[in-house]
Order: structure tokens, then sequence, then C-alpha cells
């Protein structure tokens, strides 16, 4: 076996393994802390510590790695440690004892993600490695994960969430460990380079408001669809399939990403994402039968898979290696942490108040995006920014 080969599976092991972890907790985490009795409002509140504990986290870890260059054992720790502190959701009770919990056990999984995807792209650079394929790993695990969890959860009591979870982030943590040494980018002698030209850019501003607005806009949906769909009578077993039917239509994105990405560009695939979040958020506000749920649901791969794929090119074609996890770092906090953060309270107090209506509002969250991505596809000419 090559080292370009190895690579390769290391990477899509990492990938499988985080995201077995990711289609386990995303769509089923909301019934675990509902039988915890807790209501929309504090489910809000919960889901938006998951988001805003990042913003701390993910600057700072990138900080640390752009400094000292390795991003192996920082992932190593992080999944490890995330493992052991995910148990304690086994002696938790409350509102407060969970927010505490999921502060620790969030931060700490959610820096593993800026690491993996810096590491992944500069790799796939090196080793001309086709990273969409090396995501798409990610993407069918969480489909595999999602089904059989939607189908445990048909037969299992709740509590058993906390256990599928922790298995699968001790699987993680097997798999930073299996990624090579040779995958350790090591310390530039330009990693003191300051970001704040990048932060100031114009460009990179409206990237980051682009991202943060369709992040932000799937805060409904993951906090609240499954619950939904299981009060319009859809059983778990239905409701994982249509999860994972998402999914499936983002993998096959994914696996023909490199013509995909050639063809459109990263402003383009941002231009796509958030018109596709317009339809798709008008079509789940408007209805529950599953065979127009089902249709709505392909449109996953474009909310998420060309907003995926549109950020991680443009980061790599706009921002020096000497900033990439710093610039990940900024994205995750921003983009996956302070905006969906911000919005994931409100989006409990929408669903309260209006039931479905409330993905009415993220449609409208989807236009700015899409008026925003209309121009940086029109001021950004391809280049590095800084």
């Amino acid at each position: 076996m090559n080292q370009r080969t190895g690579t390769a599976l290391r990477l899509s092991f990492y990938y499988a393994a985080l995201f077995t972890a990711v289609g386990a907790h995303m769509p089923f985490w909301p019934l675990w802390l509902k039988d915890k009795g807790l209501g929309p409002t504090d489910i809000g509140l919960i889901m938006a510590a998951t988001y805003l504990t990042k913003i701390m986290v993910s600057p700072s870890v990138g900080h640390l790695v752009d400094r000292h260059g390795d991003r192996r054992k920082p992932m190593l720790i992080l999944a490890g440690a995330a493992t052991a502190i995910w148990l304690l959701f086994t002696l938790t009770d409350g509102f407060w004892p969970i927010l505490a919990v999921t502060v620790l056990a969030v931060g700490l999984w959610s820096g593993i993600f800026p690491l993996g995807e810096s590491l992944s792209m500069m790799e796939s650079q090196r080793q001309r490695l086709d990273y969409g394929r090396l995501r798409l790993w990610g993407s069918l695990s969480f489909i595999a994960s999602a089904i059989a969890t939607g189908a445990l959860m048909t037969s299992q009591p709740p509590p058993v969430l906390v256990w599928v979870v922790a298995a699968a982030l001790a699987l993680t943590t097997l798999s930073c460990w299996s990624l090579p040494a040779s995958t350790a980018i090591s310390a530039r002698s330009d990693r003191r380079t300051p970001i704040w030209p990048l932060l100031k850019h114009p460009a990179f501003l409206a990237f980051l408001a682009v991202a943060s607005l369709g992040s932000a806009s799937h805060t409904v949906y993951y906090a609240f669809a499954t619950i939904h769909w299981q009060a319009a009578g859809i059983d778990g077993n239905t409701i994982g399939l249509l999860w994972a039917e998402g999914v499936i239509a983002e993998v096959l994105l994914f696996a023909f990403s490199g013509w995909v990405v050639g063809k459109l560009g990263p402003g383009k695939l941002l231009i796509i994402a958030t018109a596709a979040g317009i339809l798709r958020w008008l079509a789940l506000g408007s209805v529950t039968a599953v065979p127009a749920l089902a249709i709505a649901q392909l449109l996953h791969a474009a909310t998420f898979g060309c907003a995926h794929l549109g950020a991680m090119h443009f980061i790599t074609r706009a921002v020096p290696h000497s900033l990439s996890a710093r610039a990940q770092g900024m994205l995750s906090a921003v983009a996956m942490g302070a905006a969906p953060g911000l919005m994931s309270p409100l989006a409990g107090r929408l669903y309260d108040g209006m039931g479905g209506g409330a993905f009415l509002v993220m449609s409208a969250l989807s236009v700015a995006g899409f008026a925003l991505a209309l121009l940086l596809a029109k001021r950004w000419d391809g280049k590095p920014l800084v």
C-alpha cells in the first residue's frame, strides 16, 4: 500500500467514525432531552449551548495548532476526553446539570472538527486526493448510524442513546490515533502570520456571513424536525430514513465533488446552497406528508453539501496554509457556533409558538444568505485574499 492510499484510508476511517457519532446524536438527541422533561424552549437553549461552545473552543484550538503544527495529537486528546465526559450524561438530570455536561462534552467534541478539516484539505492538496470522496465516508456513516439509531429508538427507551453516542466517540478516538504521523503538518516558519488582515477583508466577512446564515437556517431542522415529524404521526424508522435520504443525496454530490467544484467553484456552490435553502424550508414548513418530505430532503445535497464544499474550497483557495487552522476555527466558531447558537433559543420559541411554521422563518434567512452569496461571487476573483 503506497502512502497516498494509506492516507486516504485513514482519513476515510476518521470521517466514518466521527459521523457515526453525529448520525446517532443529531437527529435523536432532542428526544433524549424531551425524555428528561425539558420543553421546547429548554431544548432550544441546550442546542444553543452545543453551538456557542464552539465560539471559544474552535479559534483557541486553531491558534494553538497553527503555532505548533501537529494536528493528530490534539485530535486524539479531544476525542478521548469527549468520550469520558459524555458518559456523565448517564448520571445527569435537570436543566442546569445537563447544560453543564453539554458545554464540557460538546466543547471537546467540537474542537476535533476544524482540525480534521484543516488536516484533510492540506493532505488533499499535498497528495492530490479528492476531498469529497474522503468526506463521503462520513456521510455514509451518518446514514447508517441514523437508520440504526432510529430502529433502536423504536424498541429501546431514550436513555440508551447516551451509550450509543459514547461508543461512537470511542471509535472516533481510535480513528484519530490511527492517523499516521506523516499527516501531522510541521510548524512553519511563518506560523506567526497575523490573521487580522484576513478577518478585515470584505470578501472573507461576506463568506462568514453566507456560511453563518446557511448554518443558522438549519437550526429548526436539527432541533425540531424529528419532534415535528413524530407529532405528525411519522414512526421512528421512517424518520431515520428521511434523515438518511438527505445524506444519501449529499453522498452522491460528494462522489462527484471533483467535477462539481471544477465546474462551479466555491462561489457558485454557495449561491446554489442558499437558493436551495429557500425552497427546502418553505416545503418543510408547509407539509408533513412523507412523499413531499422525501422530495424536500433531496435538497440537503445543496443546503448542506454544496455549502460545505463551497466553504472548504473557499478556505483552501482564499487562505494561506499558515492561517488554515485558524480560518477553519473561525468558520467553526462563527458559522457553526455563534450563528446557530444565537438562533437556537429563538428556534425553540418559534417552534413553541408556530410549530412547523418556524421553518418559514428559516427560509427568510436563506433569502438573506442568497443575496450575500451573489455579492461574494461578484467581488471575489478566486485568488488568495492575503
